[in-house]
C-alpha cells in the first residue's frame, strides 16, 4: 500500500491562486514561485517600491521563562541576554561540531523570546530546542500564526498608514500593535537587502489583511523565484546552501554576530579556533562573465585544481549579469582574483568580489 501525502498550504494559498500564481512545493508547502509579471518585473518593483511576501511558512515558536534568555544563549554564539525589550537579534543555532543547524531571528517582547526558524528545518529545530532547553523554560511552538514581509523603499510609507508605530520603528526593532483591528507583531526587518517590515499574526486574519495591503498603491505580490534573487544580490545566507550542518558560521562569513568572550555554546572550540586563525574556506561573491548562469554545485577551479563550490547563483536583474556565491579556499578568495566555473562542457571566468553585491538600504538610525 502506497502512502500518498499532500503538501501542507499557507493561509494565502486561495488569494494567490486569484493572483495567478505558479506554484510549486517548497519545504513541504505550496507556494507561489512567481505571479503574472514574472521573476525579474517583481524583483524589480521590490527594489524601486513595495513587495509583498507571504513567508507562513516558516516556523514561529516561543521560549519564556525567568532564565530564557540564558538557556538560548548557551545554544548560539550569543548575545540573547543582552537583548532589550522590542529588539531583535540575527543568531545561529549550533552543532558539537561547530556546524549550523539553523539560522533564527530572535526578539526579546512581553511574553518572551519569540523565534522565527527556516521552514524546512522547522520539525528539527523545534524537537532540538525542546530537547536542550532546561526544565524551567516553557516552548511553544506558535502554529496558529501567519507571517507576511512587506519590502522595499515603498514599505515604511504603508505600514505608517496602518500603525504609526510601526512606521517608526528602526532596523531589527520589533512592535506589538494592530491592523485593521488584527493583533499583529511586527518588526522592521527582512530578507530583501531592503527596508521593510515582517508580519507576524492570527492565521485567521491573514487573508484580510494580505488583501489591504496588497490594494495599496506600489505593493504587489512577490513569490520565492524573486526572493531569491533579491536575498543573493544582498549577500544573505540560505540554510541547505551557505548555511549547513558541516558549515562553521565563520567560514559563512557571520563572525558579526558572536558576542565577545561567549564560549559556552555547542562546537565552540571548533568555531572560536576558527575565528582566532582564520578558517580554511571562506563564503565570497563572484562575478560572473557572460550571461550563462553559474548555479550552486558548480566547482570553482584554478589552474584544473577545484578550490572551491558555488553555493548560490543566479541572474541578478539590478546589475543584469549572472551572480553567485561559493565556499571558497581562503588562498584563492582575494577580491579581483580571476578563477573558473565549470558549467557543463563550460569553462566560465568568475571574479571574487566582496559582499553584498547589490548595498544594504536598511533604516539603522
Amino acid at each position: 500500500m502506497v502512502t500518498v501525502t499532500s503538501s501542507k498550504q499557507t493561509p494565502l494559498y486561495d488569494l494567490h491562486l486569484q493572483l495567478g500564481a505558479k506554484m510549486t512545493t517548497f519545504a513541504g508547502y505550496q507556494m507561489p514561485v512567481q505571479y503574472k509579471s514574472g521573476i525579474i518585473h517583481e524583483h524589480l518593483h521590490c527594489r524601486s517600491q513595495a513587495g509583498f511576501f507571504d513567508i507562513s511558512h516558516m516556523g514561529q515558536c516561543r521560549v519564556s521563562g525567568e532564565h530564557a534568555a540564558e538557556a538560548l544563549e548557551k545554544l548560539t554564539p550569543g548575545g540573547i541576554v543582552d537583548l532589550k525589550p522590542g529588539a531583535q537579534k540575527y543568531t545561529v543555532l549550533t552543532n558539537a561540531e561547530g556546524g549550523v543547524i539553523d539560522d533564527i531571528i530572535v526578539t526579546l517582547n512581553a511574553s518572551g523570546l519569540s523565534l522565527i526558524v527556516n521552514a524546512g528545518c522547522k520539525d528539527k529545530d523545534f524537537a532540538y530546542l525542546r530537547s536542550h532547553l532546561p526544565a524551567d523554560c516553557l516552548f511553544e511552538a506558535l502554529s496558529d500564526l501567519a507571517l507576511f514581509a512587506l519590502q522595499g523603499p515603498g514599505a515604511v510609507a504603508v505600514m505608517a498608514k496602518f500603525s504609526a508605530e510601526a512606521g517608526g520603528l528602526k532596523f531589527m526593532q520589533a512592535c506589538a500593535t494592530e491592523i485593521a483591528g488584527s493583533v499583529c507583531h511586527i518588526s522592521r526587518s527582512g530578507y530583501s537587502g531592503e527596508d521593510g517590515f515582517e508580519i507576524s499574526l492570527p492565521q485567521a486574519d491573514a487573508e484580510r489583511i494580505a488583501r489591504l495591503l496588497l490594494a495599496e498603491d506600489g505593493v504587489e505580490p512577490i513569490g520565492l523565484g524573486a526572493r531569491d534573487t533579491l536575498r543573493l544580490e544582498a549577500g544573505l545566507c540560505l540554510y541547505g546552501h551557505e548555511l549547513k550542518e558541516t558549515i562553521t558560521p565563520i567560514e559563512a562569513g557571520l563572525q558579526w554576530i558572536f558576542k565577545k568572550g561567549h564560549r559556552d555554546f555547542p562546537g565552540a572550540e571548533k568555531i572560536l579556533a576558527q575565528w582566532q586563525n582564520g578558517a580554511e574556506r571562506v563564503r565570497v561573491g563572484l562575478l560572473v562573465d557572460g550571461r550563462i548562469p553559474v548555479r550552486e554545485g558548480c566547482e570553482i577551479v584554478h589552474h584544473e585544481q577545484q578550490v572551491g563550490t558555488v553555493t548560490s547563483g543566479s541572474f541578478s536583474p539590478t546589475l543584469n549579469r549572472p551572480v553567485a556565491m561559493a565556499l571558497l579556499d581562503r588562498r584563492f578568495a582575494e577580491q579581483g582574483k580571476v578563477l573558473t566555473a565549470l558549467v557543463r562542457n563550460s569553462a566560465i571566468p568568475v571574479t571574487v568580489t566582496s559582499l553584498p553585491f547589490v548595498p544594504h538600504r536598511y533604516l539603522r538610525k
